[in-house]
């Protein structure tokens, strides 16, 4: 039984923040920001999250700084979710991961160079609802269940628990129901990948079908996806990792089509057979030239 978190207290970032967002949800337990005192880094009852230069999950301790500079970056995050089994899937699944642990250990100048983009990037990808959070977060020198910003939290590490929890079970789902359909137009040869209306319906099928593409070790000639529209009958028709060589604005025009993205990267659509879904999608293509 966990009857505590702490983590260290003055400015809150990102990764001490998810970790004891992600204890909260599964623990709901006080949030305490000080430095720990040895009685709490020897008490497995007492989850110690980034702070107290011990990694000792058979203690819930869960800190990173000890580590060597020249260590794989790791954040605190990782180390919990190391703990639960859920890392890999996170490392795999969760794109912002890896970019978390390394602005973390590295610092924007390193992590922008890591990602090959300018260090301007970085500050321009900031979100005034991490600001606001963190800001939040950082006053709190004790935080309870009944607070506004821990429900919030436990909201956050629920869905990120629930989402990596259940990501086996929603791709075995995808590989027992997905079609891969051929498209040619005008001797060129892709496929999209349909998933059909099943009964339940899967929860944001565009991005399982994404995942469950990207799981299969490359997508081949895959390059559309074709998912049932949660807010009607019909479906939606998208990009795979935003391939220019779909642009679903050509089929605007169509009488089943009520919606077009005018930057082109979705559509939906109250069509529903294959066939005609092929069509749209065969129209919607645009050959890109060398």
């Amino acid at each position: 039984m966990i009857s505590q978190i702490i983590t260290h207290p003055g400015g809150a970032h990102k990764d001490d923040f998810l970790a004891c967002c992600v204890l909260a949800a599964q623990n709901q337990v006080p949030i305490s920001r000080r430095e720990p005192t040895p009685q709490d880094l020897a008490d497995p009852t007492i989850c110690v999250v980034d702070v107290g230069d011990e990694h000792a999950p058979e203690r819930n301790n869960f800190d990173h700084h000890q580590f060597p500079r020249d260590h794989t970056p790791i954040c605190a995050l990782s180390l919990v979710l190391q703990n639960l089994g859920l890392y890999d899937d996170a490392r795999r699944f969760c794109d912002w991961l890896e970019p978390a642990e390394w602005f973390d250990c590295r610092g924007p100048a390193r992590t922008a160079d890591w990602l090959e983009v300018d260090r301007s990037v970085v500050n321009k990808l900031v979100s005034p609802i991490d600001i606001a959070l963190l800001r939040r977060f950082a006053d709190c020198a004790e935080l309870a269940p009944e607070h506004t910003l821990y429900e919030v939290m436990t909201w956050i590490g629920g869905d990120l628990v629930d989402y990596l929890e259940t990501l086996r079970t929603r791709l075995a789902f995808v590989a027992e129901h997905v079609q891969i359909l051929p498209i040619d137009v005008a001797g060129q040869r892709f496929q999209a990948a349909f998933m059909p209306r099943t009964k339940p319906l899967l929860d944001d099928p565009s991005t399982s079908l994404a995942r469950f593409l990207d799981a299969r070790h490359g997508n081949d000639d895959t390059i559309g996806l074709i998912y049932p529209d949660r807010r009607g009958g019909g479906y939606g028709l998208s990009r795979l990792h935003d391939d220019p060589r779909l642009d679903f604005t050509q089929i605007g025009a169509e009488p089943d089509v009520h919606f077009a993205h005018a930057s082109g990267f979705v559509a939906k659509v109250s069509a529903h057979t294959p066939e005609r879904l092929q069509a749209l999608m065969a129209q919607a293509y645009v050959p890109v030239s060398g």
